[in-house]
């Protein structure tokens, strides 16, 4: 399939700013039924396109992908520095009131759960420190769910599904963390990369880049 023009948010000579649908691969998987992803779409377009972060394949929103090997060595440094600023939205089971600052804090540690790959989990011994801040954008009309903005602080696998699972509020539609009660209140996992800032690598330019959810 082509790559949709609307789902460019930003291109240069350096980088591309693209919103990925969710259902998508961000990369190849293995076998045939599991080639068809996001950066293959883009290299249709943009045969220099590179792979810098990754987004799961339920989750929809912004990535960013560089062009050629010397912006993906600039962009994923930047990553790896915590100097890219990421924002999701989310809508969770139940009812989460306001945190008691401006922004609440999941501090737990992930680790993987290796006998149900490729699931994670808090592991308070061995996992990797893992920090999400959330706060309430506001509950759903019927009180069953509540609306979140989250901004990761580092980029664990599965981070802000386990995180939030572990607050007590899996995400709506989430098949591989929820309840089937609660996998059944969306047809889809409702969690959005809805932002991005960072300094461009080559002017130096402060960029950010929006992308409303669309639940």
């Amino acid at each position: 399939m082509n790559l949709a023009e609307s789902a460019v948010h930003y291109q240069d000579e350096c980088l591309l700013v693209i919103d990925k649908p969710a259902g998508l691969l961000s990369v190849p998987g293995r076998g045939d039924d599991k080639q068809d992803c996001l950066i293959s779409r883009v290299q249709t377009r943009y045969p220099d396109a590179l792979i810098v972060h990754r987004l799961d394949m339920a989750t929809s929103g912004l990535m960013i992908l560089a062009r050629g090997a010397s912006a993906q060595r600039s962009l994923s440094l930047a990553f790896a520095q915590r100097r890219i600023s990421k924002r999701y939205v989310a809508r969770v089971a139940g009812h989460l009131g306001e945190p008691a600052q401006c922004w609440g804090v999941i501090d737990l540690p992930i680790g993987a759960d290796w006998a149900e790959r490729p699931r994670q989990k808090i592991d308070l011994l061995a996992g990797k420190p893992s920090l999400t801040r959330w706060r309430r954008l506001g509950p759903s009309a019927d009180g069953g769910s509540t609306r979140l903005e989250l901004a990761p602080e580092t980029g664990r696998s599965h981070q802000l599904r386990v995180h939030l699972l572990a607050l007590g509020h899996p995400i709506l539609g989430d098949r591989l963390y929820a309840s089937p009660e609660v996998q059944a209140m969306a047809a889809r996992l409702l969690l959005h990369a809805s932002g991005l800032a960072f300094t461009h690598p080559l002017s130096q330019q402060a960029l950010e880049f929006t992308c409303p959810a669309d639940f």
